[in-house]
């Protein structure tokens, strides 16, 4: 079962009051719906969309459903129920122009309707994090936008192909979008994975920039040492003060220690606090040493 699978059967089984249940099947003609003359044609593949949407019709809205089952085989067998409803567009499109925008709760109905005719939602833990809505025309697509939109949410509208997508990126929204649906189960599943996700990129940031300090720590130890020993073979240790000198040998005693760890290290062999700081302006001195001798020497 996909994850998109997983969530819309959440939302089919979940329990909805009357009114919630007939803005939901709303949702689903809003998107899916193909009229004949006055008859009213719906294509489900989800087996519990399909029982859901049936109870709706026939004891909320009293209609009489002719139901087919159509069994398609390309690439996989799977089952196509058709809903045809006679004499009920007028009453679907009627009602589809009252729809109050005012009211939060029959949007969400409307909104997870509109999911189960169309939506998708990407497995967070086999892809990147995506959540779309495909339309077939642009104002249905904008008059969905405003209406998913004024309760908070950033929707996306791009063309593809011959359709319109509406879709989301943040793995926040997308979060906050399936408790929207009330898919609880899916939302655990899918914050699990997220904290896993963000855990893991948390972890290979802190070792990029551990390794980028080691290598640029190792880096500047080799020009240390360089520097330290051109000083040192050529006889111009006498420029430098005693306490220079002394950083000088520790340098060389521990080559690729950090500034930190050789002032904790000499701090112990002569018993005496030494900072990270003292270090660092022991290797300005000798660096500017260094430069007098190189411009002597040239």
């Amino acid at each position: 079962m996909t994850f998109t699978s997983q969530v819309k059967n959440e939302i089919s089984e979940a329990l909805l009051n009357e009114i919630e249940n007939r803005y939901l099947l709303l949702g689903y003609v809003f998107m899916n719906a193909v009229y004949i003359n006055d008859k009213t044609v719906l294509s489900l593949e989800n087996m519990s969309v399909a029982k859901k949407l049936f109870k709706t019709l026939k004891y909320s809205f009293k209609m009489n459903v002719n139901m087919t089952i159509r069994i398609q085989k390309k690439f996989i067998v799977k089952r196509l129920f058709i809903f045809e409803i006679p004499f009920s567009r007028a009453l679907f499109e009627r009602e589809l122009g009252i729809i109050d925008q005012s009211d939060k709760e029959e949007l969400i109905s409307f909104i997870k309707g509109a999911f189960l005719a169309s939506g998708s939602v990407s497995d967070p833990k086999k892809s990147q994090y995506h959540m779309e809505i495909v339309f077939q025309e642009e104002t249905r697509a904008d008059y969905f936008k405003n209406i998913v939109n004024s309760l908070g949410y950033n929707f996306k509208l791009i063309k593809r192909d011959k359709n319109y997508m509406l879709y989301l990126k943040s793995s926040e929204e997308i979060s906050d979008f399936l408790k929207l649906l009330g898919a609880i189960n899916s939302l655990f599943y899918f914050e699990d994975i997220r904290i896993y996700r963000d855990h893991k990129n948390m972890v290979n940031r802190l070792n990029n920039c551990e390794q980028a300090n080691y290598e640029k720590s190792l880096k500047t130890s080799d020009k240390q040492l360089s520097i330290i020993k051109y000083i040192k073979d050529n006889d111009y240790y006498s420029l430098l003060d005693d306490k220079t000198v002394q950083v000088c040998e520790y340098r060389l005693k521990y080559p690729e220690m950090s500034y930190q760890a050789l002032a904790d290290v000499i701090s112990i062999e002569i018993d005496k606090k030494v900072t990270k700081s003292y270090i660092n302006h022991h290797f300005r001195k000798i660096n500017e040493v260094y430069d007098r001798i190189i411009n002597i020497d040239k």
